[in-house]
């Protein structure tokens, strides 16, 4: 399970690596993921029927999906990954807030101000990483996106195989994005098409954008969500949420390896005097994490799992 979740906090890392604009790069990502996924479930005879109704419903999944993903690298692009991943931790906290609303539930007063909590870390960050104001924006947005697309999935993840959902959302969502990309060449002509291919065994290997899509689609989605559902078939379901809640410290302790970013958010610019406005807002946003996963301590708030939940998507 945390072999996968550490996967998933790569796609930070690579989203950097990448120098295709957020949009392109998740165009590419989600047709290698699509090709890779057919192919797995051609060789292991694994297709099965989906009703019209619920291929409909796929298709909307698969659209928030694609949309969620070019929100998510968009904060990269915009900020880095350690900005882009603490925004995506509240992700949890309004999937909480929703799931009321579209399950016809009731609202948990504590749930709500776990939220204000969350809500409250990504302000302090703001007001002190202005510099940051459109990653900040495109990683709530990436936020707000998975928790709609996670309780959505709830409603039809015990229908159907994970990666016969992984397919339909992946293909769907491809063909939505590939729908929007006419306008995205409108507006913003100087886009790259085409990922770089520098050779592998030169010295330019890191530049090889190629590499890193087929990494990130085979290994940090494909890969990772087959992990993941061998760890749910012997695994409670607290401790696969909690090790997926995860996931955001495994990508910024990554970013810090690979891209020093502690320098760019832990000390303030030009002062080298420690950022407390982001040191305070990222403390909240982990105390609201951290007190909804108690919370899942007793029975009658333990989901169904929840990386099932989201189709082992991240």
């Amino acid at each position: 399970m945390h072999l996968a979740v550490l996967l998933w906090g790569f796609t930070g890392v690579l989203g950097r690596a990448i120098s295709l604009d957020a949009p392109v790069l998740v165009w590419y990502r989600m047709l290698l993921t699509a090709i890779f996924m057919a192919v797995i479930l051609m060789y292991r005879k694994q297709w099965v029927k989906v009703e019209r109704r619920d291929l409909l419903r796929l298709a909307v999944i698969g659209g928030l999906i694609s949309l969620h993903w070019v929100a998510f690298y968009g904060a990269i692009k915009f900020a880095n990954v350690s900005i882009a991943l603490v925004c995506l931790s509240t992700a949890s906290i309004f999937t909480s807030l929703l799931d009321p609303i579209v399950n016809e539930g009731q609202f948990d007063p504590k749930e709500m101000l776990l939220g204000s909590l969350a809500i409250g870390g990504v302000y302090l960050i703001y007001q002190f990483q202005q510099f940051y104001g459109l990653g900040i924006t495109c990683g709530i947005a990436a936020a707000i996106l998975s928790s709609i697309f996670t309780v959505l999935n709830k409603k039809i993840a015990s229908k159907y195989p994970a990666r016969t959902m992984v397919f339909y959302e992946m293909s769907t969502g491809w063909i939505f994005i590939s729908m929007l990309m006419p306008a995205l060449f409108y507006y913003v002509p100087q886009t790259k098409i085409f990922p770089d291919a520098s050779s592998l065994l030169g010295a330019s290997w890191w530049h090889n954008d190629w590499l890193w899509l087929v990494i990130l689609s085979l290994c940090c989605t494909v890969w990772a969500q087959s992990l993941a559902l061998n760890a749910l078939k012997k695994l409670t379901s607290f401790t696969v949420t909690l090790s997926v809640n995860l996931e955001p410290v495994y990508g910024i302790l990554l970013a810090f390896l690979f891209y020093n970013e502690n320098r760019e958010i832990i000390f303030c610019k030009g002062t080298g005097n420690l950022n407390w406005g982001f040191l305070g807002g990222m403390g909240l946003i982990l105390l609201s994490v951290i007190l909804q996963m108690l919370r899942l301590l007793k029975p009658r708030f333990a989901a169904a799992g929840f990386v099932k939940e989201k189709g082992g998507i991240d």
